[in-house]
C-alpha cells in the first residue's frame, strides 16, 4: 500500500470510529436489553453497506417512545442527508453526459484515455477527499467539513458546466470528487452524533436506499436534458443545486455535540443536547458521552498514536490479519466483477450492444440503475436469513454466468455485424470513405465491426432500407455524419446494428440482479463485523481504501480494454476476475451471521477452514 493509502486508511479510521457509542451504551450486553424496532438489525446492516457508518447504528440507542424534543432538528437533518446523497450520486450523471461530451470535443471522442480520465477522476478525488476529510473532521468539526464539501462540490459543478475544454471538465470532476469524499466521511458521522436518538436509526437507514435511488435519479436527469441546448452542461451543472441548498441549511444547524465535548467545550455540547433531548434525559446523555469518549481515548492509546504504529499493531495480531484477508478480499472482488463499468459506462455499453441513439442508450440504462435500487431493498430481507458468505457465493455464481453469457453475446454481435459494401461507401463520395477501408487489402471481407476497429477516424453508416444489410464505412466528421443522417440512415461509432442488442440489455439487468443483493451490499457488512472492536476503524478504513483504489483501476481501464480485447473479451476478463474472487471468498471469508464479536474473534484466532462438501454439521455451527 502506498503512503497515500496508509494516511487515508488512518484518517478513514478516525472518521468511522469517532461515533462509537455516541449517546449509546458502554457495552453490548446493556444495549441488547433495550427494546428494538422490527427489522432493526437487517436495516442497520444494509446501511453499513455504504461504508461510513459502520460502528454507529449497532450501538446507538433508539427510543421509539421517547419525547420528540428534537423534531425540527431531525427534519433538517433528514433533508440535509437527502440533499447530500443527491449531490453525491449526481456525480453519476457523467455516465450519460459523456455521450454528449464526445460530440462536442472530438479529442475526447477519439481518445478513450480522455473519456476514462473524465469518468475516473471523481473517484481519485473522493479518495483524497476522504483522507483530508478525516483530518478536517477532527481538527475543525463536522459542520465546517460539510460546508467545505458543499463548496467544493458546487465549484466542481460550475467548472464542469462552463468548461471550454476537456481538461476543465477533469478539474471539475476532481473538485466534485473531493466534495463527495469529504461528505461521505462526514455526513454519516454528523447525522449519527447530532440527531435525536429516537430518529437516528431512521435517519441512517435512508443511506443505502438514497444512494441507489439517487443513481436512478441521475439517469433521469440525463434523460431530461437530452433535448436541452448544451445537454451535458446542464446534466453536470444541475448537480450543484443540492449542494447549495444543503449549505444554506447547514448554517442553521449546530455542531456535533460529541466533537465539541472532545474539544473540551462541554457547555456548548450540553446546550446542543438540551435542544435535542427532553430535560430529564440530558444528564444521562452527557454521562454516556463522557464515558464513550474516555473509552475511545483509552482504545486509541492501546493500539498506537500514528499510522505506522497502528498498522504494525494490527498486522502483528493474527485475528486482525485474518480479518483483513477477508475484508480486503470482498472489497476488491466487489469492484473487479466490473460493477462500476456498468454504472459509469452503462449508456456506452448499451451503444456497444447496437443502440446508436444517445437518448435510447440513456433510457435503457435506467433499467440497470432501477434494478440496483431494488436489489438494495431485497438484500435487507435476505442477508440475515441466508447469511453473508452464502449470499456472496450465490451472487458471484450469478455474476460469472451473466458475464460469460454477455461475452458470448458481444462476440456474436461482432462477427454477425452488417458487412461493408464498397458501392454503399462510394455512394457518399470517395473522399467521404474511411481511408483505412480504401487502403485495406482485404476490404471485401470487412464488416461494421472491422470498420470501427480499424481507426478512431472511421464510422459506420447503416443501410437506408434495412440496417442489417451491408452499409458504408465512412470518415468520422460532422459533415459526413450529417449526410448519412440526411438520408435517414443510422450513424454508428461505438457498436454495430445487432439483433442481439435487446438480449445484451436483458443480461445487464440480470447481472445487476445477481450483484446488488449480494456483492453490492454484503462486503460492507462483512467489514463491519470481521475485526475486533478496537481495530474496526483501522481495518474498515484499509478495506475501504482497497475498494476505492480498485474502483479507480477498473473505471480508468474499461474503455481501453474494450478497444484492445473487444467488448466480448473485456467481459470475459471480468468473468475471470470474478472466478478468482469467488475462490478467494470461499477460502478466506467465514460466515459471521448471528455471531457475537467475541465469537468472530475466536473463530479467526482458531483459523477458518471451509468445507468443500456437505457434512454432518452446518458450516455456521462449525465456526462457533
Amino acid at each position: 500500500m502506498t503512503l497515500t493509502g496508509l494516511v487515508a486508511s488512518d484518517l478513514i479510521e478516525k472518521a468511522i470510529a469517532a461515533p462509537v457509542d455516541v449517546v449509546s451504551f458502554p457495552n453490548k450486553e446493556k444495549a441488547e436489553e433495550e427494546p428494538k424496532w422490527p427489522f432493526e438489525n437487517s436495516i442497520t446492516e444494509v446501511i453499513l453497506a455504504k461504508g461510513a457508518t459502520w460502528r454507529v447504528v449497532y450501538l446507538s440507542r433508539i427510543k421509539p417512545n421517547s419525547q420528540n424534543a428534537g423534531e425540527q432538528l431531525g427534519k433538517l437533518l433528514i433533508l440535509c442527508d437527502l440533499l447530500y446523497r443527491l449531490a453525491s450520486v449526481a456525480s453519476c450523471v457523467i455516465s450519460g453526459a459523456s455521450l454528449y461530451i464526445r460530440d462536442d470535443f472530438k479529442s475526447v471522442d477519439r481518445h478513450t484515455w480522455l473519456q476514462e480520465t473524465i469518468v475516473s477522476m471523481a473517484v481519485a478525488g473522493a479518495i483524497i477527499g476522504a483522507a483530508v476529510g478525516g483530518w478536517i473532521n477532527d481538527k475543525y468539526g463536522r459542520k465546517k467539513s460539510i460546508l467545505l464539501a458543499d463548496i467544493l462540490f458546487f465549484c466542481g459543478a460550475i467548472v464542469m458546466c462552463a468548461a471550454p475544454a476537456p481538461w476543465m471538465i477533469i478539474l471539475g470532476r476532481i473538485l466534485v470528487g473531493l466534495g463527495v469524499g469529504m461528505a461521505s466521511m462526514t455526513a454519516p458521522l454528523y447525522i449519527s452524533e447530532a440527531s435525536p436518538a429516537r430518529i437516528r436509526g431512521a435517519l441512517v437507514s435512508t443511506n443505502g436506499l438514497l444512494i441507489t435511488g439517487g443513481q436512478f435519479l441521475a439517469y433521469l436527469i440525463n434523460l431530461a436534458f437530452t433535448k436541452a441546448p448544451g445537454t451535458w452542461r446542464w446534466m453536470l451543472g444541475v448537480a450543484g443545486v443540492p449542494a447549495v441548498v444543503q449549505f444554506i441549511l447547514m448554517l442553521s444547524l449546530p455542531e456535533s455535540p460529541r466533537w465539541l465535548y472532545r474539544q473540551d467545550k462541554v457547555k456548548e455540547a450540553r446546550a446542543i443536547l438540551e435542544k435535542i433531548y427532553p430535560p430529564n434525559e440530558v444528564e444521562d446523555e452527557m454521562n454516556a458521552l463522557q464515558l464513550s469518549i474516555e473509552e475511545e481515548k483509552a482504545e486509541e492509546g492501546s493500539i498506537g498514536d500514528n499510522v505506522l504504529s497502528k498498522l504494525k499493531s494490527a498486522w502483528g495480531n493474527v485475528v486482525v490479519r485474518r480479518g483483513l484477508y477477508a475484508g480486503i478480499t470482498v472489497q476488491v472482488a466487489q469492484q473487479f466483477v466490473g460493477i462500476n463499468t456498468v454504472m459509469y459506462y452503462s449508456p456506452t455499453i448499451v451503444q456497444l450492444a447496437g443502440f446508436a441513439s444517445n437518448k435510447t442508450a440513456l433510457a435503457l440504462s435506467l433499467i440497470t440503475s432501477g434494478l440496483n435500487a431494488v436489489g438494495s431493498i431485497v438484500s435487507m430481507f435476505f442477508v440475515d436469513r441466508f447469511g453473508r458468505r452464502r449470499l456472496m457465493i450465490i451472487s458471484m455464481f450469478g455474476i460469472i454466468i451473466c458475464l460469460v453469457t454477455l461475452s458470448i453475446m458481444f462476440y456474436e454481435t461482432s462477427i454477425h455485424s452488417p458487412r461493408v459494401n464498397s458501392l454503399e461507401s462510394l455512394h457518399f463520395g470517395r473522399n467521404s470513405t474511411c481511408p483505412s477501408f480504401l487502403q485495406a487489402p482485404d476490404a471485401s471481407s470487412w464488416n461494421c465491426m472491422s470498420c470501427l476497429k480499424a481507426s478512431s477516424h472511421c464510422a459506420f453508416c447503416a443501410n437506408g432500407d434495412n440496417k442489417y444489410h451491408p452499409g458504408a464505412c465512412l470518415a468520422l466528421t460532422d459533415a459526413i455524419r450529417g449526410s448519412c443522417r440526411q438520408e435517414r440512415r443510422t450513424w454508428y461509432t461505438k457498436g454495430c446494428p445487432s439483433k442481439f442488442g435487446f438480449f445484451a440489455v436483458l443480461l445487464l439487468g440480470l447481472y445487476i440482479i445477481s450483484y446488488s443483493p449480494g456483492m453490492g451490499t454484503v462486503p460492507w457488512i462483512v467489514n463491519s463485523e470481521i475485526y475486533p472492536l478496537r481495530y474496526r476503524g483501522l481495518g474498515g478504513g484499509i478495506a475501504a481504501v482497497s475498494n476505492w483504489v480498485s474502483n479507480l483501476i477498473v473505471s480508468e481501464t474499461f474503455l481501453t480494454l474494450t478497444e484492445a480485447l473487444g467488448s466480448g473479451g473485456t467481459f470475459l476478463l471480468f468473468a475471470g476476475f470474478s472466478f478468482l474472487g469467488l475462490v478467494a471468498i470461499f477460502f478466506l471469508v467465514p460466515e459471521t451471521k448471528g455471531l457475537q464479536f467475541e465469537e468472530v474473534e475466536k473463530m479467526l484466532e482458531k483459523g477458518f477452514k471451509p468445507r468443500i462438501c456437505c457434512c454432518n454439521k452446518p458450516e455456521e455451527e462449525d465456526t462457533k
